[in-house]
């Protein structure tokens, strides 16, 4: 039997956070059994002690209690103080945005759009891991300041399905000729060597002029936040209203030509990390980070391909007392590290094991991976040679180099070129459809919030 001590020694090997290694949290959906879709609620069941309907969208009910907890959960991702002064300034926005998200989620039901636990489950995952969070750490962040789950998870079901929706709508017109990938390489190749920088956006529309001061308010708060700390991808989660939002804000590296005049002249002067102040562009106003510069074409790093399985623990790993199964699995696992010899039997391996994640999680730019002592494990393992178990708290992981190379990681392949392409299309059609349907609406404001 294996001591305890075996076990804890390896726990800071941890593998959280990277290249998405670690397993899908599916777990932190056990209590919403009954949540598979949400269905409308209707002016005369709003009946809460204490609730009342804030506004009604098409017959369904935004009540305060679900303002409150959307404001809740603002001012808990970025530690902003709860007082009643500063949650006030946030409301009116903040109903404004669940009167975009009804408008959205009564197109998704309209096309019986639904989407499983499963991948809202991967979605709350993926936001604590761009934040640094142990999984898990929303929801009991979430439980530990009485904010019910269901304000998240509802949230993320809305951006999921929206996604879908678009998906739908684009049909063919979401295959991008091979013709217009090639223009758009070749315009590339063009501007090699010119700059290009790595931006992070929460976009934050105006749906009518007259709320221009209410967005302008709610972007400086948000901004005050930023500044103070508050994580960046945590914030464009839950509020940017862009198709960039689950990947917390992330736009990827564009030129300057891509970006909205106004942020182009903007960017090019912004040290490393700072937050912009309001930026007015169509449609609303963008608040940007810059997360990095460099020259076009030019990006020489180290590109590192591995294989994994992971074997998930069927309970979460207490290290002062591990379980039959959990000390099975560590056997296991070191017999694994001690007899695959190439990767094609890692991936065999993972196939046999039924690995959750995938055998393959793609391409690693080495000089990017956090934490520390995980890139120098990647950097230093003999390719060929599997690493020793690698163990969290939800399972233990065996890993394989397979190749390092210097590559130029910022020549841009036909792949990542029609993905570009594409959610430039999404996005423009995103900005219209919310205005028909804003325009087709029925939306009742009632008082105040």
């Amino acid at each position: 039997m294996v001591p305890v001590a075996a076990i804890r020694r390896l726990l800071p090997c941890l593998v959280v956070a990277v290249m998405g290694l670690a397993p899908m949290a599916v777990s932190l959906l056990a209590p919403l059994p009954a949540m598979a879709q949400r269905a409308p609620v209707k002016p005369e069941e709003a009946s809460l002690p204490g609730d009342r309907i804030v506004a009604v969208v098409n017959n369904d009910v935004i009540s305060s209690s679900d303002v409150n907890a959307r404001t809740r959960l603002f001012a808990l991702s970025t530690g902003m103080p709860t007082s009643s002064e500063v949650l006030g300034r946030l409301k009116p926005q903040i109903v404004r945005q669940l009167i975009d998200e009804r408008l959205r989620m009564q197109e998704a039901q309209r096309r019986k759009i639904v989407i499983p636990d499963q991948q809202i489950a991967a979605a709350i995952r993926d936001i604590e891991q761009r934040n640094g969070m142990p999984t898990g750490t929303l929801r009991h962040r979430l439980s530990a300041d009485g904010i019910g789950q269901r304000t998240l998870v509802s949230q993320i079901r809305t951006q999921l399905a929206w996604t879908q929706v678009l998906r739908e709508q684009l049909a063919d017109r979401a295959n991008i000729p091979e013709s217009e990938v090639d223009d758009f390489l070749r315009l590339q190749a063009q501007l090699v060597g010119r700059q290009e920088f790595r931006v992070g956006e929460i976009f934050i529309p105006i749906d009518d002029p007259n709320n221009t001061a209410d967005a302008q308010r709610f972007a400086e708060t948000v901004i005050g936040q930023l500044r103070s700390g508050a994580p960046f991808p945590m914030v464009a989660a839950q509020f940017s209203q862009t198709q960039s939002a689950l990947e917390g804000g992330e736009v990827g590296w564009i030129t300057q030509s891509q970006l909205d005049p106004s942020i182009a002249r903007m960017v090019t002067e912004m040290p490393m990390g700072a937050i912009s102040n309001p930026v007015k562009v169509p449609g609303g106003f963008s608040i940007v980070t810059l997360q990095g510069k460099r020259e076009l074409g030019r990006d020489l790093a180290t590109a590192v391909s591995v294989r994994q399985v992971f074997l998930p623990f069927s309970s979460a790993l207490n290290p002062q007392a591990p379980t039959d199964q959990q000390r099975q699995l560590l056997e296991k696992a070191r017999g694994l590290s001690a007899s695959v010899r190439s990767c094609e039997q890692m991936e065999e391996v993972a196939r046999a094991n039924n690995s959750p994640r995938p055998a393959d999680p793609g391409e690693i730019k080495l000089e990017t991976v956090s934490p520390p002592g995980f890139r120098q494990l990647l950097a230093s393992l003999p390719i060929g040679r599997a690493s020793e178990p690698l163990v969290s708290v939800e399972g233990i992981a065996v890993m394989i180099v397979c190749g390092r190379e210097q590559k130029n990681m910022a020549s841009m392949s036909k792949g990542e070129a029609q993905r570009q392409l594409l959610n430039e299309r999404v996005e423009l059609l995103s900005r219209q459809m919310m205005r028909d349907l804003r325009r087709q609406a029925t939306v009742e404001q009632r008082g105040s919030v």
